[in-house]
């Protein structure tokens, strides 16, 4: 594993976010920490990629956007993965994991 943070592969922002809310809402700095924390603390979401990806995901209809307060009190946009964004979720794991064979079955054959 790399000892420091890496960059995500172009696309995969949005199937990791799908997959975070998958487990439950989140507002978008918990859905950041999320993702850092399972990943240990090794993928950075910037809010310069993560707001825009959790807009383009709301006008997909892949998640929906509600005001709630958060642990530290204060109003925050929760997402929360709509029906068509759990299936878009599958599409896209069944996707990668595809994507992900292939290439190490390239890599390994070097």
């Amino acid at each position: 594993m790399p000892s420091g943070p890496i960059e995500l592969p172009q696309g995969t922002l949005d199937m990791l976010i799908l997959r975070t809310l998958a487990l439950e809402p989140l507002h978008g700095w918990a859905v950041s920490e999320r993702i850092q924390q399972i990943s240990g603390d090794l993928l950075r979401v910037q809010q310069g990629s993560l707001y825009p990806a959790l807009h383009h995901l709301e006008r997909r209809g892949w998640i929906r956007a509600r005001w709630g307060t958060s642990d530290n009190n204060r109003r925050a946009k929760f997402y929360e993965l709509t029906k068509n964004g759990r299936r878009q979720l599958e599409i896209e794991r069944d996707a990668w994991e595809k994507l992900t064979a292939v290439v190490s079955q390239i890599l390994g054959t070097a």
